[in-house]
């Protein structure tokens, strides 16, 4: 039987260029750059312009270079002896030179190196290279699978968490032991899974963490002798022996100098008085040009196909050059934004002046969405006169003190951070007594809200911090 039905449902549909577009604005300078780079070598319209003072000194050193080779004949043959040319043979202590630093290899490239000698599928290989350039520089995986799903998914190609919980049990197979691990209890699990699980305080152990961490974090020892069967004198012997196991994969294997990766701001916020000058750094629209021979090329080309190649790649370098000019701006104004909003923190940089301040805040004052603020300030890093500062983290929900006032989040986090770090490291405060000392200092918040931001911080409860001392 035939018959007909209508139906009626919206769709969203997103064109190939904004999603570039957007892509774009996550990248920060030195990525950005890359992308130019690769774009120009595949490119032939899009064309760098080059400073005339830089042309001049490329012809001067070249010149240069030139004069030092002319005389060659001359001394060719001139057996001065070595000792005559040398700077000194010994020095003192005021002018001794600089000792260069030793080349140590990071454990993410080490990482990298081991994977490529597994037999994995391409895809989780991918996906695995993505985690370790994920991790942190302890080693620990700090986001969810769902958000880093996400990430990688606009950037290469679709994945699902479940995709990435699989090469994340690849990472996990790699050295240091540990690396990968979301949290301190993964971090021995997988240290103790290495061991001999026969021994009588790896096996216990095993079971405490897989079954009674939460009772084990709670500091409920007498509720977990009871489940394990164990006197005090065994419960002891496995507290200690978790003791000894590291908390971090590669707080070990770190060496007395330790690679720092240099960061390169996006943004460079000048401050005189109370006024902000905002400059938008690395590569601008200003720098590149659509070839003018190029485009005398199309006007003789005969052959469509040539003819449609050349367009397209005339009609790519317009909109490169379009996106850096819309990325450029919109940072601007959103720089603008952050400053009016947050300009008693950026007078001093003093943490406790910060307001609270959500993307949908920005959003409205410059006029863009929530997710384009959030792209542009994701992994950007703006110069300032007290120092180099992540846009994202001036974004931070807000909490009511004890007068009444609503402030910062991270103004309590810092001030928790601050109790701890002069706490009696043998008797260090509970939660409990963390919550009495920061409302006496004016913040009233919860036991729950010092355990959250605790764990945000990294630092364990207080018979943990205790038992570390």
């Amino acid at each position: 039987m035939i018959s007909q039905s209508q139906q009626q449902q919206h769709t969203l549909k997103i064109l190939p260029q904004q999603i570039q577009l957007l892509n774009l604005f996550q990248l920060n300078s030195l990525e950005l750059q890359m992308h130019i780079r690769q774009e120009m070598e595949q490119n032939p319209y899009l064309e760098e312009i080059l400073d005339q003072g830089s042309e001049a000194k490329a012809d001067k050193c070249d010149h240069e270079a030139e004069q030092d080779y002319k005389d060659w004949e001359e001394f060719a043959d001139n057996d001065v002896p070595d000792y005559c040319r040398e700077y000194a043979n010994y020095f003192n202590e005021s002018n001794r030179p600089d000792r260069p630093i030793a080349d140590v290899l990071d454990f993410r490239e080490e990482a990298k190196k081991q994977l490529s000698y597994k037999d994995v599928d391409e895809r989780v290989q991918t996906l695995a290279c993505y985690l370790i350039d994920s991790l942190e520089d302890t080693g620990l995986l700090q986001k969810d699978l769902v958000t880093i799903a996400d990430d990688f998914s606009f950037r290469y190609f679709l994945t699902t968490p479940e995709e990435v919980e699989l090469a994340l049990r690849t990472v996990h197979e790699l050295e240091p032991v540990g690396i990968g691990c979301r949290d301190i209890r993964e971090c021995w699990l997988l240290q103790l899974a290495k061991m001999n699980q026969k021994r009588p305080d790896v096996a216990n152990a095993i079971l405490l963490l897989k079954n009674h961490y939460e009772d084990f974090k709670s500091r409920r020892f007498e509720k977990i002798m009871d489940m394990l069967q164990l006197d005090e004198e065994e419960f002891r012997i496995i507290v200690q022996f978790l003791g000894r196991l590291p908390m971090r994969p590669v707080a070990e294997h770190l060496t007395s100098i330790s690679p720092k990766d240099s960061i390169i701001p996006d943004i460079q916020v000048s401050h005189d008085g109370d006024e902000f000058t905002i400059t938008i750094c690395g590569i601008t629209a200003e720098n590149f040009r659509v070839s003018d021979e190029l485009n005398e090329t199309i006007k003789v080309t005969k052959d469509k196909s040539a003819l449609q190649y050349l367009r397209s790649k005339m009609q790519s370098a317009n909109w490169l050059m379009y996106a850096l000019r819309q990325r450029n701006e919109s940072m601007m104004k959103i720089t603008k934004a952050i400053i009016r909003f947050q300009k008693d923190y950026f007078q001093d940089g003093d943490v406790n002046k910060l307001q609270p301040m959500i993307l949908k805040n920005i959003a409205d004052q410059v006029g863009l969405d929530i997710s384009t603020v959030s792209r542009l300030t994701s992994n950007k890093y703006a110069d300032t006169h007290f120092g180099t500062i992540h846009l994202k983290d001036l974004f931070t929900e807000g909490i009511i003190n004890k007068s009444g006032e609503v402030i910062s989040n991270r103004v309590i986090r810092h001030a928790l951070e601050e109790v701890i770090g002069m706490e009696d490291k043998r008797n260090p405060y509970t939660d409990q007594q963390l919550v009495a000392i920061l409302m006496n200092k004016g913040y009233k918040v919860a036991r729950r809200t010092v355990a959250k931001y605790r764990d945000l911080l990294q630092i364990p409860v207080a018979q943990v911090r205790a038992m570390w001392a």
